[in-house]
Parts: structure tokens; sequence; C-alpha cells
């Protein structure tokens, strides 16, 4: 069986728009959100001068989009860690490293944070952010039910990360896990 023209088609086009979404959070990293508009992902993207406005109507679909891509990315890695946490010190190393590594490129978290903070400013992106916050809230549950701990966790980690942009030297996965330690054993 051969696959039609037009199911090629969409999957070049699929491919198009997530190259757009992909060069919308470089643009984000490097220059902000004031950074983006249709013309400058398309540059970024190597694409057509048109390309993003044919695929986003509208700077904020694209920014929805690169936020959501994001938030659905990160809660999924959480929702995998969760699987295999069983409450035992080993499953917080691991969760420790994750957070590491993310701090060792920090341009996609910078990126992150700059539309996690414009959910804060557009309810409608909420949905995702919200998203990333139950995938944490979910690891947490596998050590604690107690929903004040939990709520600390998640504020500690998202605490955590942006302070680690904020410093020349971001924490590293032994100072990530003494912390997690504390709030959730």
């Amino acid at each position: 069986m051969t696959a039609s023209p037009t199911d090629g088609r969409l999957l070049k086009g699929e491919l198009r728009r997530q190259e757009l979404i992909e060069a919308t959070l470089q643009l984000v990293a490097r220059e902000g959100v004031a950074g983006v508009s249709h013309r400058a992902v398309a540059r970024e993207a190597n694409q057509p001068a048109t390309a993003a406005a044919y695929y986003f109507k509208s700077i904020d679909d694209l920014l929805t989009a690169a936020l959501t891509v994001c938030m659905d990315q990160d809660a999924e890695r959480m929702r995998c860690l969760a699987e295999s946490a069983d409450g035992s010190p080993e499953g917080l190393t691991a969760l420790a490293e994750l957070l590491a590594n993310v701090m060792g490129g920090p341009d996609r978290l910078l990126a992150e944070y700059e539309l996690y903070l414009l959910a804060a400013r557009r309810p409608e992106l909420r949905t995702s952010t919200g998203r990333w916050l139950e995938a944490l809230a979910g690891y947490a549950l596998r050590y604690t039910d107690d929903p004040v701990r939990v709520q600390t966790f998640t504020s500690v980690v998202d605490g955590l990360l942006l302070q680690g942009l904020l410093t020349d030297t971001p924490p590293t996965a032994a100072e990530f896990e003494a912390v997690l330690r504390h709030v959730l054993l």
C-alpha cells in the first residue's frame, strides 16, 4: 500500500510547523517574546517569509503553540519519571539529575519561562502550564499525600529552575537533590 500525495504534503506541513515552533523557541531564548514576528520566525527556520503566517494566523497562535509543545514535553518527562519513582530517595536522584541536565543548556529553559510567564497575563495559555503543574504534583504524590507538601514541591521545582537561570553557576544535581529530599522525605 502506498501513501497518497496528500499524506506527504500533510507530513511536510507538520514538519514545517514543528520547525517554526522550534525557531520560535530559539528566538524567544535569544530576544524574548518581543522579538517574535512571523518574518523573524520564518527566517530563523529557514523557511519562506510567509510560512509562519500561513501556519499560525497570529503571533499569539505561534506563542501558544510553542508554549504548548514545551509544557507537554516537560509534563510527559515528569509523568515518565513519576511512573518509575517508588517513593525512595533514588527516585529523587533521577529527578535531580534531570533538573541539572535542563540547567546545562539553559536557552530552551529560558524560552520556556518567558512563555510560562506570558501565561500569567494571558489566561488562555494556562491550559498547557496546568498540565506541567499537574505532572509535577503527580510526581510529588509518589512521595506524599500531604497537599501542602505537594504544593511546596511544585513551587520549589519552579523556583529552583528559575533561580538557576539567574545565576552564573546553576545548581548541581547534588544541590537539587538535597532540596528535593528536604521537601519530600
